[in-house]
């Protein structure tokens, strides 16, 4: 589909997603379900000169995630490109793998920001809902992001099982020095969607721990900056998903896949171009996958006649998928929606399941990928 270059946006957001391969079994991971049966990782030539590519159509950031990134030997390799390009560069990790000698490697490299995620503050459930025993190793790489004068970012999805720790959470991270705690709300894409029904708060999980974060914030001023944001199924309104399909954010798959967002593989019937096919620029403007649902042609009613369609640009594909079976569908999290009540249900669901219906949760690994 061609489309006149002059009129679409430029990407300013790269996300190099170098491997799914990694050491945690989170159950709430946003790698597609069916990661075990992908191509091969692409190689460093072909990392670079994606890199560059990107950087020549305008993007200013990249970040480097997996999987766990630092499984690849080449990642200073790549950071060091990247910045030498002009790239702000980004590590998002579990930390595993992260020591003094490869975080002095990074540092000479120019890596600008890192990103690392906990799981909670108790070792028990950050071990449980890992799989792992790493608690300890990452609160020790969070104290080492700060001794190598990083912004300290720690990084915190949420859920049924670790909201009601959302006080000992923060003190957690006061305790390490972070600059920033993103406070995640699980989005239920992924893994998460396969254990939607375990992982699923109540509202007043959701309205009592936003309560405890904002006492925080009124407490502790500028000392740590505490993101918290609501997950979709408690909105009446969807988020602005990518700030618009094609607008701002280009991603690529450990396989060289070029995403126009990081579900998008879950989306059937859409091709997705490959850098290794295809240069990254007619990827960008020319390929159906990233034209499918940019601007609001591709819109249909409620989201057609909409006064919100340029703010929210109908929600979330993705999510109009795996709740409707039809990515073009307006977003259920939307009160518009026809389909709204498949949101209620979801949560009324997910609170009081039937014994029947209860399920174990399925922790992420290659063995249960290859299984699902």
């Amino acid at each position: 589909m061609a489309t006149a270059t002059a009129v679409l946006p430029k990407p300013l957001w790269l996300l190099a997603e170098l491997t799914y391969r990694c050491p945690l079994h989170c159950a709430f991971c946003y790698n597609p379900v069916d990661f075990a049966r992908h191509g091969e990782e692409l190689d460093t030539g072909t990392w670079r000169a994606t890199i560059t590519a990107a950087r020549e159509l305008g993007a200013a950031q990249i970040g480097f995630s997996g999987g766990e990134p630092l499984l690849r030997g080449d990642l200073e390799a790549l950071i060091a490109h990247a910045r030498q390009l002009g790239f702000y560069t980004n590590l998002i990790t579990s930390g595993i793998g992260l020591n003094v000698e490869r975080i002095e490697r990074l540092k000479t490299a120019g890596l600008d920001h890192i990103q690392v995620s906990m799981q909670d503050s108790t070792r028990e459930l950050n071990d449980f809902l890992t799989s792992t025993r790493t608690f300890e190793l990452k609160r020790n790489v969070a104290r080492l992001v700060k001794a190598h004068g990083y912004p300290m970012v720690l990084n915190c999805v949420l859920h049924r099982f670790n909201l009601p720790h959302i006080a000992q959470i923060i003190d957690m991270a006061l305790e390490l020095g972070a600059d920033y705690l993103e406070l995640a709300n699980t989005q239920y894409y992924g893994w998460a969607m396969l254990n939607r029904d375990q992982l699923m708060p109540t509202a007043e999980q959701l309205r009592e721990a936003e309560e405890t974060v904002n006492r925080y914030r009124a407490r502790i001023g500028e000392r740590c900056r505490i993101l918290f944001v609501v997950p979709d199924y408690f909105e009446q309104r969807p988020k602005a998903c990518m700030s618009g399909w094609g607008s701002v954010f280009l991603g690529v798959a450990p396989d060289g896949a070029a995403l126009p967002c990081h579900a998008a593989r879950a989306l059937p019937g859409l091709v997705l171009p490959n850098v290794r096919d295809m240069p990254l620029r007619q990827i960008w403007y020319e390929s159906k996958a990233f034209n499918a649902f940019r601007g609001d042609g591709w819109m249909r009613e409620p989201c057609r006649s909409c006064d919100e369609r340029h703010t929210d640009h109908g929600g979330c594909r993705c999510q109009a998928y795996l709740l409707t079976g039809n990515a073009a569908e307006a977003d259920p999290v939307c009160s518009k929606s026809p389909h709204h009540g498949r949101i209620a249900q979801a949560v009324e669901f997910a609170i009081r399941p039937t014994r029947d219906d209860e399920r174990p949760i399925v922790f992420r690994s290659r063995q249960n990928s290859l299984a699902l």
